[in-house]
């Protein structure tokens, strides 16, 4: 290889090198989480029941339970600190502090908010944005507060206690105003459904129902001919329909299209019918004993009996993300459900999957670049230090050409000296061509 050649090769390699030795180079790895297809399978039969196990298994009687933005939540009137529950998938629940330990006796889910309300206590009305962490309100006045739902941008509690105003509204869950009920009757459901709010009482017959488009003015209803003074715990609105149950009474279920007229339907069971909701096509109640303590309906009107997992008291049924859920107030599983892990759930575990999947591949793939940039460098590395030996051999030959164009060789014995080009040899020393 000529001197030329050699230079031009060496400096092209010590300027990688350089490049090299200067920077790090990184492997980067953009990954995109692909769109997570889940086809909602709904199994939520309400036939097929299992048990859970409540978060505060030992001592809790939870009274209420909801459902919203992914989350099951249940509220209870008694315990220490840890009066809520909250659960993603209906299975697992983790207890949650309330700020005040009040008698909570129901919860509803509404304009991203969860809403409690208690039958006791200070502050009768705590909120929260995720379930988890709540704040106290001041409620519109210290009643009884039953039940709360959600509907037409509107939240709406109703209770029983001193006379007047058993009725409370609220735009935001967090400052309300008491509102005049139809009568003074112990109201202890509400609902909303097809543009109505719909209330019903335990007692005040013939008319423990009454109705209000707004939440604010109310119209006192009569319930169907064989349906009154019996204690009606929950209404709820599906498929077009209201649907009330009651703990006591010949007929223990009324139904209505409109709010106002009632019919009377017959029970799967004399049951102490403690809570209805609708879900999937399916009208599920819940009871408080019995043999079977769970009966459903496609219609509302014609129902048929099931078996609970076990014989508990069940205060209240939820329905969502294609889980139906109950809860209870005593024994150690005081949590059934029937259907599928909710979709929401199904959708998360299928995304962290996903995620996780996505992950390791741009790990590998990141951990395949640095193995391929050590080698590279390496093979670099080696040719450079390959080139070595040359770079001393070009510099011997460039420094011997370099000193025969520009200096004379004088020798005396062994000893070589060089003098500019044209001067005479130092004495003693011979001129060498």
């Amino acid at each position: 290889m000529s001197s030329d050649l050699v230079g031009f090769h060496l400096v092209g390699r010590l300027n990688m090198l350089k490049k090299y030795f200067r920077t790090s180079v990184t492997a980067v790895i953009i990954a995109s989480l692909l769109s997570v297809s889940v086809v909602p399978q709904a199994q939520a039969d309400g036939v097929t029941w299992t048990s859970r196990t409540a978060a505060a298994a030992a001592g809790n009687q939870w009274t209420s339970v909801a459902y919203g933005n992914g989350l099951f939540v249940a509220v209870s009137w008694t315990g220490t600190s840890d009066r809520v529950m909250t659960s993603p998938d209906g299975i697992t629940w983790t207890s949650r502090t309330p700020p005040e330990n009040n008698v909570w006796w129901s919860v509803t889910y509404g304009n991203g908010l969860f809403v409690a309300v208690s039958q006791n206590g200070n502050n009768r009305v705590m909120t929260s944005p995720d379930g988890i962490t709540w704040t106290s309100r001041t409620a519109a006045a210290s009643k009884t507060w039953n039940a709360v739902t959600y509907g037409n941008g509107l939240f709406v509690a109703v209770g029983g206690g001193s006379a007047g105003n058993r009725v409370m509204t609220s735009p935001d869950g967090i400052s309300w105003t008491s509102r005049t009920s139809a009568a003074d009757n112990s109201w202890y459901s509400v609902t909303y459904g097809n543009g109505l709010f719909v209330a019903l009482s335990m007692d005040g017959a013939p008319n423990q129902v009454m109705t209000s488009p707004d939440g604010i003015t109310w119209t006192s209803r009569t319930t169907s001919a064989d349906n009154t003074d019996i204690n009606w715990k929950s209404v709820t609105y599906g498929n077009g329909i209201f649907v009330a149950v009651s703990f006591d009474g010949t007929n223990r279920v009324m139904t209505s299209s409109d709010g106002i007229t009632w019919t009377s339907r017959t029970a799967a069971a004399n049951n102490s019918w403690y809570s209805v909701t609708y879900g999937n096509g399916l009208f599920v109640a819940v009871s408080w004993d019995g043999t079977n303590r769970i009966m459903t309906s496609p219609d509302g009107i014609n129902w048929s009996s099931r078996t609970s997992p076990i014989n508990l008291q069940w205060t209240s049924v939820t329905y969502g993300d294609g889980l139906f859920v109950a809860v209870s107030q005593n024994q150690t599983d005081k949590v059934m459900t029937s259907g599928e892990i909710g979709l929401a759930a199904r959708t998360t575990a299928a995304a962290n999957a996903e995620a996780a999947r996505v992950a390791e591949a741009a790990r590998v793939a990141a951990a395949n670049a640095e193995a391929a940039r050590k080698a590279k460098e390496q093979r670099e590395l080696t040719e450079i230090l390959a080139l070595i030996p040359k770079i001393g051999e070009l510099t011997l030959s460039l420094g011997e050409t370099t000193k025969s164009l520009y200096s004379t060789k004088c020798v005396k014995g062994k000893t070589t000296k060089y003098v500019k080009k044209g001067s005479k040899c130092p004495k003693g020393f011979v001129k060498k061509k």
